[in-house]
């Protein structure tokens, strides 16, 4: 059985009968973790082991990790600063922030990995305009130069551990104040404006980016659709002019931003058509049941399964890690992540 364009969730720490008869359709090929699903180390990692033996190929497992208020998994795993310690250390020593860039990503990686998690929807490379709340310390920094690197340098990182990076949520939801999951962003800046919240895509592009996640934000001056939804932004904007040849995920088709264009059927072939190679469908199972009844896509695309199996993590999981002196190395990097900024008086440091 192949893989199909739609990620699932499923309801609790174990697979229960609803979820097998739903995993195993031949519309999904991926399932998303919330920290619902977690108890600990040892049950998350026979859940993942239960879903990859549903079905050959096995399905893909992923989970939101970022750090700070984005991460699901706590219990046993280090707890990760969020993005704007490493901007804020971006601003002490450039070099210095680069390198725990890379090991944060490292880390985040390879302790999903060693519980069977193929990949994390990472590192989020919105611009920290100060205006979005959902976005706030999520966001590296506000110059667009700092978030391209250092989301390189993570995304790097995660590579280094055998996990694809996906970089989200293109083309920019920083400047919005509304949140997507309970209302309709609108950004009414024209498209050259929006260079600089591009400009990170554009290195991650050119650093072998995996995947990206494309926003529920409407952007009227260049499409009455949200990115997630538009040909324009997904098949013109991404594929043709930003010359992204990896995997486009349609942010939660069930979230408020996405509700305002039809039906979760409807939304799922706007999706579908506009050029996105996986469909989230996240915490509404009748959604899910609706979709699968009545998305009918035709024969998948070659190349867009190509991309979907290109996210599988590579490589044997890391086994013993707590005697790695890399990743004893790493939770030091990330602690020093969150001690405070040394105290500046009269000008001196």
């Amino acid at each position: 059985m192949s893989l199909g364009p739609l990620m699932v969730d499923i309801a609790g720490t174990e697979l229960n009968s609803d979820d097998r008869r739903v995993l195993s359709h031949p519309l999904v090929g991926s399932v998303i973790l919330f920290t619902r699903n977690f108890h600990s180390m040892e049950q998350v990692a026979a859940l993942t082991a239960s879903i990859r033996a549903l079905r050959s190929p096995a399905l893909l497992i992923a989970v939101d990790h970022e750090g700070g208020r984005v991460q699901r998994f706590r219990d046993g795993f280090t707890l990760l600063p969020p993005a704007r310690a490493l901007g804020r250390r971006y601003d002490q020593d450039r070099r210095e922030a680069l390198a725990l860039a890379h090991r944060t990503g490292w880390l985040m990686a390879v302790e999903l990995r060693a519980v069977g998690v193929d990949f994390s929807f990472a590192p989020c490379v919105d611009l920290d305009y100060g205006v979005s709340e959902i976005i706030g310390d999520r966001a590296f920094h506000r110059d667009a130069d700092a978030v391209a690197a250092l989301g390189t340098a993570y995304a790097a990182g995660m590579r280094e551990a055998g996990m694809a990076a996906t970089a989200k949520h293109f083309p920019g939801h920083g400047a919005v104040v509304a949140d997507s999951h309970i209302a309709l962003p609108v950004d009414r800046r024209a498209l050259a404006d929006l260079e600089a919240d591009m400009r990170p895509y554009r290195l991650l592009i050119q650093n072998h980016l995996s995947g990206i996640m494309a926003a529920h934000v409407v952007y009227p001056q260049v499409d009455a659709l949200p990115a997630s939804l538009s040909d324009r932004w997904i098949n013109g904007i991404l594929r043709a002019e930003l010359d992204f040849h990896g995997c486009v995920f349609a942010d939660d088709l069930s979230m408020a931003g996405a509700a305002a264009f039809g039906d979760i059927t409807a939304r799922a072939r706007l999706g579908f058509a506009a050029g996105c190679d996986v469909l989230l469908i996240c915490n509404d199972r009748q959604a899910v049941l609706t979709v699968l009844d009545g998305f009918k896509p035709g024969g998948l695309n070659p190349t867009s399964l190509a991309r979907l199996v290109r996210m599988r993590a590579r490589g044997e999981p890391p086994a013993a890690l707590t005697a790695s002196a890399g990743w004893q190395e790493a939770r030091a990097g990330v602690a020093k992540l969150s001690e405070a900024p040394p105290l500046v008086l009269g000008g001196r440091s």
